[in-house]
């Protein structure tokens, strides 16, 4: 039948044999203006990212934002780009065998991991056609994302669904939910917190900043906002701080259009000028590191900071493959 994806056939492989899915947003291909733009193509090119209509958005995508930004942005990965590549690529790469090693010892059999990327290689597609090569009867797609939103798990749904459409033999699909009040997740975040703090003493203040959203999309029902605010007040209470030692905030806004407040950058001048000298920041919407956490908090902010008057901003890194994070995702897949 035209339009299917005639292989592979049919076989009587284990109907049952696992398959896992590790969904996350992407990264350039390469260190150059052509990756970056490629990616930012593909991101900003997404429905789920900008809602804006096509006959509007396209110019100023086309015509503004391609031809200029990917060389502005350039210098940001030159400083967070390693030799193995791309931090989130390279720590969600440790990620996925990390976890395929914990599946298949706690379950006796092999489970395939895979990693599908929703704007750059491997893509979505990609890591399910791996899975279904693997022999994967039973798939569950994980994404990377504790916090629900339409901008990202939706967009993984999406995704899935698209890369589907053309395979003859659907498999058993499972999509697990996001995990932003779930207490493995949480004590983990927590431990990371407790384990800096042991190390380099405790900061005058934590801050527990997130991706923004635009304002618009959670007055339309979009929970983002609500589950962030979930994990920021669940972490503070597992940490112990009363009000006055925390705070939220939403980073990486771009254009004109109202975002979720308060923003991250100014939120982290008006700390220094109260008083604030050493800020801890965690960035619990991230699985693993990448640009906005590594540089814009680490970087970027930390010298927004230091310039309105503080010491120093001490960047918590993210659960990345360490062996909180494994056992957080084995304890998620533990349902299916």
């Amino acid at each position: 039948m035209p339009g299917y994806d005639p292989s592979p056939g049919f076989s009587d492989a284990p109907p049952h044999k696992l398959g896992v899915l590790l969904v996350n947003s992407g990264t350039p291909d390469s260190l150059d203006t052509r990756g970056i733009r490629d990616f930012l193509r593909r991101l900003l090119s997404d429905r789920r990212t900008i809602e804006v209509p096509r006959a509007i958005w396209y110019p100023i995508l086309y015509l503004a934002i391609l031809p200029l930004r990917p060389a502005r942005v350039l210098p940001k990965y030159q400083r967070i780009w390693t030799e193995a590549g791309s931090p989130l690529l390279v720590h969600s790469q440790a990620l996925r065998q990390a976890l395929a090693q914990r599946l298949s010892a706690e379950r006796g059999m092999d489970v395939a991991v895979e990693l599908g990327m929703l704007y750059s290689t491997p893509g979505v597609r990609q890591g399910l056609e791996a899975l279904r090569a693997a022999g994967a009867r039973r798939i569950v797609v994980l994404p990377l994302f504790p916090q629900y939103s339409g901008t990202t798990t939706a967009a993984a749904h999406d995704q899935v669904g698209l890369a589907l459409r053309r395979w003859r033999f659907l498999p058993e699909l499972h999509i697990a939910p996001d995990y932003a009040d779930n207490d493995i997740y949480l004590d983990a975040l927590a431990a990371s917190v407790r384990a800096h703090r042991a190390a380099q003493g405790a900061g005058d203040h934590l801050l527990i900043t997130f991706h923004g959203i635009p304002r618009q999309y959670v007055d339309e029902g979009d929970p983002y906002a609500r589950r962030c605010e979930t994990t920021a007040r669940a972490l503070a209470a597992r940490l112990g701080l009363p009000e006055s030692a925390w705070s939220l905030s939403y980073q990486s806004r771009v254009g004109r259009a109202e975002w979720l407040r308060p923003y991250t950058e100014e939120h982290v001048a008006q700390l220094a000028q109260r008083g604030v000298k050493r800020l801890d920041a965690i960035c619990p919407g991230f699985a693993v590191d990448c640009l906005e956490t590594v540089d814009e908090i680490g970087h970027e902010y930390d010298l927004v900071f230091r310039n309105a008057g503080g010491e120093a901003l001490r960047y918590i890194p993210a659960l990345n493959a360490g062996p909180d994070q494994v056992d957080l995702l084995a304890r998620l897949l533990s349902a299916y």
